[in-house]
């Protein structure tokens, strides 16, 4: 009998040493149009017992993982690969991730996939119970959310989630202008975002949303950059991460874009969006975390509270650039040779000669943008 559980494709970047527990399969709105991630799967809520039953094989695992550890607190490293040569692909795999996570300090778990907060509160709560009861080291639950839903829990029930053990929600808000929500069919209002958050917050939990500079197209940059500077405001929440919009092949939006109802925001023009969300952000305490390949200046974060003008000084210094070099500091960027500017100094000079005939040899400003996004668009 296998002892495995199961295992959802995505994580936010800041869960990479989590535990992953899946507790839904798929998103429950599944129909944005930038995403194709669970376009071909039905949602499902796991009941309680299943999610229970994983939990309860995660300790099996983590029980077959600590007769490596050594009495001086080290690891059989040699035995524990061998043990994990044994078994099928899929006790490998939770072997693998268990080891990782207990070896890294058994301390954070995140669960999946697209929408857990669309389980019952009650069944949440039972689950979140359960599984700090069969790891008491845990010191972090994180989920992810939508909105629509999120709006729709009381604080109190938030309160409640929150007692039981869950931390931290992330919610892809993407931006919180409502005619760049439904240009993109993200299936929620700035107002259900407003509420969501103040409600998370509320209820004691730390919320982090998702913003995507460019999502909107030029023809709404002003409005996506205004829009999410106006929730930010509103909510407060405890992260904004970045993650800059690129139109992938395969989804609604590309198709868009190829039918030229969809016009792609050059880098620059979504940098401005992202400046403009600093600039008028006003009394937050949040964090802006740029922890994206696909961002463009990746030293561009930190507290708009107290490190707003930081943040600004190095997007303005970037635009000074001429812009020939913010043509070729753009393409090393999507090519992951550089993450500021500085870094060019690092490359060789052949490196940069390939970079300069690369900026050169396209005339047309658009052709441009449409050569970064499809090198953009590989790391989504």
């Amino acid at each position: 009998m296998e002892r495995t559980f199961r295992i959802g494709p995505i994580r936010p970047p800041s869960e990479a040493e989590s535990l992953l527990l899946q507790v839904t399969n798929g998103c429950t709105w599944n129909k944005c149009k930038f995403c194709q991630l669970y376009r071909h799967t039905k949602f499902k809520a796991y009941s309680a017992d299943s999610i229970k039953a994983d939990i309860d094989n995660m300790v099996y695992q983590a029980q077959k993982v600590e007769k490596y550890r050594n009495s001086n607190g080290t690891w059989d490293i040699d035995g524990l690969n061998r043990a994990l040569m044994e078994g099928t692909d899929e006790e490998r795999q939770c072997l693998y991730m268990m080891a990782n996570w207990i070896i890294d300090g058994a301390e954070n778990v995140f669960l999946q996939d697209g929408n857990t907060t669309a389980l019952s509160s009650g069944r949440l709560t039972d689950v979140l119970i359960y599984l700090r009861q069969a790891f008491p080291t845990i010191k972090r639950i994180t989920s992810y959310g939508r909105a629509e839903n999120l709006a729709k829990v009381s604080p109190e029930e938030f309160a409640e989630l929150k007692a039981a053990g869950l931390d931290r929600i992330h919610s892809g808000f993407e931006s919180g202008s409502d005619a760049v929500l439904k240009k993109i069919n993200k299936g929620v209002t700035q107002q259900e975002e407003i509420t969501a958050g103040k409600n998370v917050k509320a209820g004691g939990i730390e919320l982090s949303i998702y913003f995507m500079p460019g999502i909107g197209g030029y023809e709404l940059s002003e409005d996506n950059a205004l829009g999410t500077a106006h929730v930010v405001n509103e909510v407060d929440p405890d992260f904004l991460r970045i993650r800059t919009a690129a139109v992938k092949p395969g989804t609604e939006l590309y198709d868009d874009f190829m039918s030229g109802s969809f016009t792609l925001c050059s880098d620059d023009e979504k940098l401005l969006e992202l400046r403009t969300v600093i600039d008028k952000a006003k009394g937050v305490d949040t964090r802006l975390v740029s922890d994206h390949i696909i961002n463009l200046l990746q030293d561009v974060e930190g507290s708009l509270k107290n490190e707003k003008d930081k943040m600004l000084d190095i997007i303005d210094q970037y635009l000074a650039m001429p812009d020939k070099d913010r043509r070729m500091y753009q393409a090393a960027r999507r090519m992951v040779r550089v993450s500021k500017p500085a870094d060019m100094s690092r490359l060789s000079a052949e490196e940069l000669h390939r970079l300069e005939i690369m900026a050169e040899s396209v005339i047309d400003p658009y052709e441009w943008e449409v050569k970064m996004n499809s090198l953009i668009s590989r790391y989504i």
